[in-house]
């Protein structure tokens, strides 16, 4: 059994992250994806709600994908924790893949323990539009023990960080939109109103 483990920020999902979900539920047998808190980042949204909206994402996907599901107890700020709790559920004789944007590349080597995470798991990295795959970072993974795959698809060129500072709804579905209004998630919200006051 193939299984791809897809913890993202979510915040908010996008659009893009779709894009993924829809690629990797072609190439795998089962894709589990959680909203993850990263230790690099600062994050405005609690979990839950970053949880919450990639649920909607999934279930308002134009094709019911049955092998993809919203796994929110794999999360965690160490990745090898994730790991222990995806072969306790799937077993250890399936086969790992740890899906990551090329944004990431160059914190991989920080990460906990990751000579004894990348020996659990192969990598598949999705090339982002702004985050060219450095060729040395993806050495210095290599050179820690990383079976590395390049997918051949590129993240569509939208991201939530796009949304957090510009209130650029283009990235987000309209079911996305619906729960961040509803919920009064984003300062951006208050951005866009204001800019439609100045002019």
């Amino acid at each position: 059994m193939k299984i791809a483990l897809f913890g993202t920020s979510a915040d908010p999902p996008t659009a893009g992250h779709q894009e993924i979900l829809r690629w990797l539920s072609a190439r795998y047998d089962w894709v589990a994806v959680w909203a993850a808190d990263n230790p690099f980042k600062s994050h405005q949204t609690p979990l839950e709600h970053r949880a919450a909206m990639l649920r909607l994402l999934i279930a308002n996907m134009d094709v019911p994908l049955h092998n993809i599901a919203v796994e929110q107890d794999l999360s965690s700020w160490k990745t090898l924790e994730t790991v222990e709790k995806a072969k306790f559920r799937w077993g250890k004789n399936a086969e790992y893949t740890l899906v990551i944007g090329s944004d990431l590349l160059s914190q991989l080597p920080r990460w906990y323990r990751i000579e004894d995470l990348l020996q659990q798991v192969q990598l598949l990295i999705i090339p982002r539009p702004g985050y060219a795959i450095d060729q040395s970072s993806l050495e210095a993974v290599q050179s820690l023990g990383g079976k590395t795959a390049i997918a051949s698809l590129t993240g569509l060129d939208v991201s939530s960080t796009a949304y957090r500072e510009q209130g650029d709804a283009q990235a987000l579905t309209p079911p996305i939109i619906a729960y961040i209004h509803r919920e009064h998630l984003y300062k951006c919200e208050d951005v866009t109103t204001k800019r439609f006051q100045l002019r």
